[in-house]
């Protein structure tokens, strides 16, 4: 495996890297921006549009047509969040050109789609085509109102949005069906010129062997783009409250859950992550064994570190009859690793965890791009085996050290209406 990192514009990374292995190639563009509520909905549904259609295909019919003729390629779009930034992805993935049947250039096909797709969209009376527009914005709508359907994930929305109130790491990506609702084909099209113009950009290549024709593709497209990029922030830690703030709701649910959010003021990240992982990351973590298998307090009880907010949180669900047992337990898991009553074999199971998860990395071509923005939001590039060798240099007292920084901030019940 070799890669690269160049900037091809201002504030526009390309990322290139060459795997022999995969018979596929993937094209994946980032848009960082700081996660506004104002304008998330819009940045939302603007990416959606712009993944699906542009100019030349200005229909997904159209669209899913000519992927289907490129042996099935694939666009698609996420829009996610990190820390306090909102984070819009658009990708594609196809065969490799060595694959197509009749010699076709699968590859440039591909790379022209995606640069209509981000520089040239389907625009009518200033802003997007109403039909690819309201698809995306009804999508959102969708999303916005199955929230609930999932409770474990609204829980931990609820709760990291109280620890996070006030701090842009705690609006939703893609905003509340109130700001979704005041979207416009207009005002969408203004927040995709605005992320042209002024998010931080990174883009990704995956493929087989070398190809400069993504990235000349791009930086003459880039080239011609007025930037004036913002700056962002990767890491920004959340300010611990003087004191505990607990709220609960009651839901008709069965399972009730509770969600615990630690905060800590330690710069050490990769000590903070070996205790997320020796409290409640792994089938053999100190949550896992006790509160739910040997106690039987919970249906699931887990464990989570976020570095960019150096935010802990614990997530079970339990019955109401439960919660405080369970919550004086997980508690005490905690106290065990900050006096340092942590195995050496519980240790070594979570670097075992984590080097079995760094050595998945370029399984598949998703896995890299992933993994080096990643690096790029720590601030440093590393190998995965580079940076499990700092997981192997971190010492039992700097993982007491940072277990002791952490303070409890927020604790989010979600109470059934019957006991």
């Amino acid at each position: 495996m070799k890669y690269n990192r160049t900037e091809i514009s201002d504030k526009v990374g390309f990322l290139s890297v060459i795997d022999e292995k995969f018979k596929t190639c993937q094209l994946t563009i980032r848009f960082i921006v700081k996660n506004d509520p104002e304008y998330v909905s819009e940045n939302a549904i603007a990416v959606g549009v712009i993944a699906t259609t542009n100019s030349v295909f200005n229909t997904i019919a159209k669209m899913n047509e000519k992927l289907s003729s490129l042996y099935g390629s694939g666009l698609s779009h996420i829009t996610g969040k990190r820390g306090d930034l909102q984070v819009l992805s658009v990708s594609s993935s196809w065969i490799d050109n060595r694959y197509a049947i009749d010699g076709e250039d699968i590859t440039r096909e591909m790379v022209q789609i995606v640069r209509d797709c981000i520089f040239s969209p389907d625009i009518q009376d200033g802003g997007f085509s109403r039909e690819n527009f309201d698809i995306e914005k009804k999508d959102l709508l969708d999303r916005i109102d199955a929230e609930m359907n999932d409770k474990r994930s609204y829980a931990l929305k609820q709760a990291l949005q109280t620890a996070l109130k006030d701090e842009p790491a705690g609006i939703v990506p893609y905003g509340s069906k109130e700001t979704a609702l005041r979207v416009t084909p207009q005002s969408a099209y203004r927040a995709y010129k605005n992320l042209l113009k002024n998010a931080q950009i990174e883009i990704s290549f995956v493929s087989p062997y070398e190809n400069s024709l993504a990235e000349e593709t791009f930086r003459e497209a880039f080239s011609q783009t007025e930037r004036s990029p913002q700056e962002v922030v990767f890491r920004t830690p959340s300010p611990i409250k003087p004191k505990i703030e607990k709220v609960s709701e009651e839901i008709d649910v069965r399972q009730c859950k509770t969600v615990m959010v630690f905060k800590s003021d330690s710069d050490d990240v990769f000590a903070l992550r070996l205790v997320s992982m020796i409290l409640g990351e792994t089938p053999v973590s100190k949550l896992f064994v006790n509160v739910r298998e040997k106690m039987s307090l919970c249906y699931y009880c887990a464990c989570h570190f976020s570095p960019p907010k150096n935010v802990l949180t614990i997530d079970s669900g339990v019955e109401k009859s439960n919660i405080q047992k369970a919550e004086d337990e997980i508690l005490r898991q905690l106290d065990e690793i900050k006096k340092g009553n942590f195995s050496d074999d519980e240790l070594q199971n979570a670097l075992a965890s984590l080097d079995n998860a760094f050595s998945s990395v370029g399984d598949s071509p998703t896995s890299y791009p992933m993994w080096f923005f990643e690096c790029l939001c720590d601030g440093e590039i590393l190998t995965p085996a580079q940076k499990f060798a700092r997981f192997l240099e971190v010492s039992r007292q700097r993982i007491v050290d940072a277990a002791n920084s952490l303070k409890p901030d927020t604790f989010y019940y979600m109470l059934s209406k019957e006991d």
